[in-house]
């Protein structure tokens, strides 16, 4: 096929049952851009020659050095099969884990996909990764199993095994949708049944419960993957071939007579050919014969490999050329390497682009063809249900559905990233050719120019002359020296100006038509994500438009498109508008959208639900100017950087520190990559990676550093340690054996006690799992102590229900007893992994479960105060005394709080001087708590009354201090102190972030693989071997500090034959304490009375203290008794 011109593909943009949006998805080195380079070619947009070679849709100069795509881009086909024309929307995205956040921009717009599987290593982490996000995208996959040259050049199979080798990957890739569809179905079943319970009213009678119902009822037949169902597709992308069964059965059709259908059904499977019946039969295997795949299809393959690229048979290709009917050119016969001619060769006889082409139009859905299912799913944020939403939204729907392109359709755009493109890209700033007219005036501009440079020179030569004279010749002949210097001046602004806006960077909106027909300069709604359409149409007048004059509504803006672009790979196109169910560029949206976004017409859109990201960001670094004055162009190059990238995180500490937060290591040094040379343009210093950590206790050791029980003579020495411990403490602070610490304010006024104990692993991990419900608790808790209703749905009340029922299964035993009900706040930031607990006598607050509650208890009133105690226990979680970082896993039990309030002093009332909680400091007979709130200006008249009816009534008895007042800060510290105290109580440990590693790696080196991992803390979890291969895939944890530099030392150790996929999965508790100091004897004996061996938690939080400019515990001189010499003995 030629190159396509742009009238066509817009003549095709207003066809949606003959668009097919796809993206190409597959593991790290699976072959993707290589594929789509050959899409690309049959279009005529590259040479075939350079398909695989020149790697077109890695646009980015890294990409091409590393060899990996980093960005996913976009490019537009036209093909034509039985007859029809389709436009193809082709998005490449990256396969690298920390990329994996551009994976899901690029399934957001798709309808299908293309998942690619290497048919050597099989499916891979990141196969299964893709596969997922498919599947919650709710887009059609089709399958290529590419590289199946490798059976044939390196792994040495006969084609009967590569056939059995083949059936084996299908299998894995079938398992892994097969799970995703059975806990899909199981997930229904158990929403349908608990429904069924509920209108029932309970359970008559015994029931057995049946899983197994659901899945048989439920048809997945077309889910699958299978080659006569015509959704797979065997290639060699960089040999430039590919077929399906489809184009064998139709080739053996005619010449064995027999029918294609019977072929279809046939050529995959235990199927052989019976010569003498001439009939095909079934049983293969049973009978020891040829499949037919392996007969008809595999036997051509292998033969015409062994002729052209093993034993280069000169006859044997000509033959096998003539029986194809294939011509191929006299320099590509005669060419050194072998694989030109096979290229050459299969390139006509089953080119891969035809193959994928066809199945992606047969098999893809188009943008007509959306499932209503799936549009549900878009237009429900967070916990909603599409029939809560109202009426106006439930009619986009159909919208959508038909994906109507006519005036009246409303639009709906989905922008799922911003990237940045350079001025020199955009199509307006292209050089063209130059007409006749321009080229004579640039003509005549050079003539002028020379002129007067002429005259110039001549003038600076002349003898001197008498001044008068000289100067009037000089006025009348040509401009003076002193009018040339202005000249120069305004070009050169001018040359600076044109170079400072072809530097700047343009963002465009990578998006898609949903509905309706977006133009340029049309007006819109931008939509955040927590845009409320109920709330915008209640706000605004019936019938509004974009181009009236409308007030505000939160998270809603109203702008006007900018320029509307083609995505072709490198290349843009202008376009004037664009029809729904296409892929399009945006331009001039910087300024609307940060990262992704939704835009209407109708302010009854509501916003798209927010991507699934696979990977999340975790490694930090800290960035500064190398010259600080260059610290505005920094601080605007990381608003660009965040903007251009999905994943990338940036943000100020409180420390003043600029960081950024990014995937992974290829991430990071991409990012820091953009921002020197692209956003910032300066040099920059990144610190280290700034690894997090996180703080916890644990119950008390049993046994020793030397695995020796503790007897009585450890206890002692522990008793003995409290006691030297306790003089540490303040005189307000008082610890006792248990752990129970009580602190007094400042002021004697509030005394509290306080006692720290570790939750277990299954609720640490649980309460992480669910920030998202815990924070819609804390949200609805907050609107009804204002007095204000939240309506929460029923499947997040019963998510928060089903929260409530596995807390409390995992908390049981004596001291768990009734905890749950008595939960006072979850913490750091009201939603984080740590509780606290109500153990106070005689106060009964509102519970945190309100929102499960039909009722609220009158006797239930907040106390005075209440936040102030919540507000400590957020600040103490939010850093922790070890290292200032978060705890986690954490429980607080407030077990004493008693306050002497003091009240306002009635005309009868007499100074008392020995009345602790009143100071007369001028005699003037106004009363403060204490100095300091004199000092802060605190007026006790000027008190604000806390929620509840029962804190009115009690006000008008005695008025009480201001609860944002100095008591409020005091009994804030004091809680934060107590818990910090209470924390120090137990024996502590640091949590360190831990990545999941799976490494492929072959039997010579596996070896070097484990002493890499063992010599970074890392830890083998399984190991087994691939089936039909010499590869091993090896399972390990690894610690996030320790991951630095990993993957380039494996792969240097090895050669390059083990690679390492990273993948944050959990946190994980550092076995040995950081405090640890030897106290028995054995102890003594076994680590010496230095103890200075190397303790792996000391080592991160001391490093952690350093980086934050805390106080670290550590001797400046070792060894001084010892005489060091540097130099080597001689």
């Amino acid at each position: 096929m030629g190159h396509t011109s742009l009238d066509k593909i817009i003549a095709l943009q207003n066809k949606p049952a003959n668009i097919r949006n796809l993206c190409i998805l597959a593991h790290v080195d699976h072959g993707k851009t290589t594929l789509a380079d050959c899409l690309v070619a049959s279009n005529g947009i590259i040479s075939s020659r350079l398909a695989g070679k020149l790697r077109y849709l890695d646009s980015r100069e890294d990409e091409q050095i590393r060899g990996i795509t980093m960005k996913s881009s976009a490019i537009s086909l036209h093909y034509s099969v039985g007859g029809e024309d389709y436009l193809i929307n082709l998005i490449d995205s990256p396969g690298h884990v920390d990329f994996s956040s551009e994976v899901s921009t690029a399934v957001r717009l798709c309808d299908g996909a293309i998942v690619i599987v290497d048919a050597v290593e099989g499916v891979c982490p990141q196969t299964q990764a893709v596969l997922r996000q498919a599947w919650l995208e709710n887009i059609r996959p089709v399958l290529v199993i590419n590289k199946i040259d490798r059976l044939i050049g390196e792994l040495k199979l006969t084609s009967q095994e590569a056939y059995t080798h083949l059936q084996k990957i299908l299998e894995q890739v079938n398992a892994v949708t097969g799970s995703l569809f059975t806990s899909k179905v199981l997930e229904e079943r158990a929403e349908k049944d608990s429904e069924v319970r509920e209108a029932g009213g309970g359970d008559n009678g015994e029931q057995v419960y049946d899983w197994s119902a659901g899945l048989e009822e439920s048809d997945d037949s077309d889910l699958y993957f299978s080659p006569d169902q015509g959704n797979v597709v065997f290639a060699s992308a960089i040999d430039g071939w590919g077929f399906s069964i489809h184009q064998f059965a139709h080739m053996y059709s005619q010449k064995m007579g027999i029918r294609s259908e019977v072929l279809l059904k046939t050529l995959w499977g235990d199927f052989y050919l019976n010569a003498k019946a001439k009939k095909i039969m079934k049983g293969a295997q049973s009978k020891g014969k040829k499949p037919l795949f392996v007969q008809l299809v595999l036997d051509n393959i292998w033969s015409l490999y062994d002729a052209v690229v093993l034993k280069r048979d000169k006859e044997k290709v000509e033959k096998v050329m003539s029986s194809l009917g294939v011509k191929v050119a006299a320099r590509d016969s005669r060419h050194s390497d072998p694989r030109v001619l096979l290229s050459a060769i299969c390139s006509q006889w089953l080119p891969v682009s035809q193959a994928v082409l066809t199945m992606v139009c047969n098999r893809l859905p188009s943008p007509l063809d959306m499932a209503a299912e799936r549009v549900e799913k878009l237009m429900c944020v967070g916990a909603r249900r599409f029939d809560c939403l109202p009426e106006k939204t439930q009619e986009l729907k159909r919208a959508f559905l038909e994906c109507k392109s006519d005036t009246s359709a409303p639009v709906v755009v989905f922008v799922s990233k911003m990237f940045a493109v350079d001025s020199k890209a955009l199509p307006q700033n292209k050089q063209r050719p130059l007409t006749q007219e321009e080229m004579a005036q640039r003509r005549e501009l050079a003539r002028q120019r020379h002129a007067e440079k002429l005259a110039a020179s001549q003038a600076a030569d002349a003898p001197a002359q008498p001044l008068s004279q000289g100067r009037s010749a000089t006025d009348s002949d040509h401009p003076g020296p002193d009018v040339l210097p202005d000249h120069g001046e305004a070009m050169t602004l001018k040359a600076n100006k044109v170079d400072e806006e072809e530097g700047k960077e343009h963002f465009i909106a990578f998006a898609r038509v949903y509905s309706g027909v977006v133009r340029k300069g049309q007006k819109v709604f931008v939509l955040g994500p927590k845009y409320d359409p109920a709330e915008g149409l209640k706000k605004l007048p019936e019938g509004c438009s974009t181009a009236d004059d409308l007030c505000t509504v939160p998270h809603m803006a109203c702008c006007s498109l900018g320029s509307l672009y083609l995505l072709m790979g490198r290349e843009l196109e202008e376009l004037e508008e664009v029809p729904a169910g296409n892929v399009l560029g945006i331009g001039g949206m910087e300024d609307w959208i940060l990262k992704s976004a939704t835009i209407s017409t109708s302010p009854a859109c509501p916003p798209f639900t927010p991507l699934n990201f696979e990977a999340t960001p975790i490694v930090r670094v800290a960035i500064e100017p190398k010259h600080p004055s260059e610290m505005p162009k920094l601080v605007r190059g990381m608003k660009l950087l965040n903007q251009a990238d999905p994943c990338a995180e940036v943000l100020i500490q409180e420390t003043g520190e600029h960081v950024l937060v990014t995937a992974g290591e290829v991430h990071l040094q991409r990012c820091l990559d953009d921002l020197r040379e692209r956003f910032a343009k300066i040099e920059i210093s990144a610190s280290k990676p700034i690894i997090p950590f996180r703080e916890t206790i644990v119950r008390p050791p049993k046994v020793d550093m030397v695995n020796e029980e503790l007897g009585k003579q450890q206890k002692v020495a522990v008793i003995r340690q409290v006691k030297e411990e306790q003089s540490k403490y303040p005189e307000t602070v008082q610890v006792d054996s248990t752990g129970l610490v009580t602190l007094t304010t400042a002021n004697r006024m509030a005394t509290i006690g306080v006692r720290a104990i570790p939750l277990p692993e299954e609720v640490t991990q649980l309460l992480e799992a669910n920030s998202d419900l815990i924070r819609t608790m804390e949200l609805f808790n907050l609107s009804m102590k204002e007095g204000k209703t939240l309506e929460i749905n029923q499947k997040t009340l019963e998510s928060i229900q089903d929260l409530k029922r596995k807390l409390e299964s995992y908390m049981q035993g004596r001291k768990w007893r009734s905890a749950v009900n008595r939960i006072w706040s979850f913490g750091p930031r009201r939603y984080g992994p740590n509780i606290l607990v109500n153990n106070l006598e005689g106060y009964r607050r509102p519970s945190v479960w309100q929102c499960l509650e039909k009722e609220r208890s009158r006797a239930e009133t907040y106390r005075e105060f209440d936040n102030s105690i919540v507000s400590g226990f957020q600040l103490a979680t939010l850093s922790g005394p070890m290292c200032e970082e978060p705890l986690m896993g954490v429980c607080f039990s407030l077990e004493k709080w008693d306050m002497k309030l003091p009240r306002q002093p009635s005309e009868g009332d007499r100074v008392s001087p020995d009345d602790p909680a009143r100071l007369d400091r001028s005699g003037d007979g106004v009363y403060g708590q204490t100095s300091d709130q004199e000092a802060q200006g605190g007026s006790e008249s000027e008190s604000v009354v806390p929620t509840g009816s029962s804190e009115g009534k009690r006000r008008n008895n005695s008025s009480l201090v201001d609860c944002y007042g100095p008591f409020s800060g005091q009994l804030i510290a004091a809680m934060k102190e107590a818990c910090r105290y209470a924390f120090q109580a137990k024996p502590q440990r640091l949590m360190a972030a831990m990545y999941t590693c799976e490494i492929m790696a072959t039997a010579e080196v596996l070896g070097r693989v484990y002493g890499v991992l063992s010599k970074r803390e890392g830890r083998v979890l399984q190991e087994e071997m691939k089936e039909g291969t010499e590869v091993f895939i090896i399972k390990a944890v690894l610690p996030v500090a320790e991951s630095f530099g990993f993957a380039d030392e494996i792969r240097k150790r090895t050669s390059g034959l083990a690679s390492p996929q990273l993948i944050f999965s959990h946190w994980e508790v550092i076995s040995s304490d950081p405090f640890w100091v030897p106290t028995t004897e054995e102890e003594y004996l076994h680590f010496g009375e230095k103890a200075d061996s190397i303790n792996q938690a000391l080592k991160y939080m001391n490093g952690v203290r350093r980086r934050k400019g805390l106080y670290v515990e550590e001797k400046i001189v070792e060894h001084a008794e010892k005489q060091r010499t540097l130099g080597k003995n001689k």
